[in-house]
């Protein structure tokens, strides 16, 4: 008889302990010291885009903030006209190798 291979399911997203973990595994670091060094750089990324720069990771990809136009909207519920107002959002480019490796 056969034993199946367990899949992972892929629906699914890694959660920030999951990722810890792994990184944790692969660095042979604690997961404390893996976590704190995840949060620093989460800290940093969202620091120098609060201040409106740009954060290259060369080849994984690009963070930046991007404005969006002020523009007219509708109400779903009413359907009556809203002006929805001009914002800064965060986004994340990504970099060639990491397309690729998706592919």
């Amino acid at each position: 008889m056969a034993v199946k291979a367990k899949t992972r399911n892929t629906n699914r997203p890694l959660t920030k302990s999951a990722l810890i973990e792994q990184i944790s595994k692969k660095t042979k670091l604690s997961k404390r010291e893996t976590e704190k060094t995840l949060n620093s750089f989460l800290d940093t990324v969202k620091q120098m885009l609060k201040q409106g720069q740009k954060v290259q990771l060369i080849p994984f990809g690009s963070f930046e903030v991007r404005h969006r136009a002020a523009r007219t909207g509708r109400n779903p519920r009413t359907g009556a006209k809203i002006t929805i107002r001009a914002r800064k959002v965060p986004a994340f480019r990504p970099g060639k190798a990491l397309k690729q490796a998706v592919r």
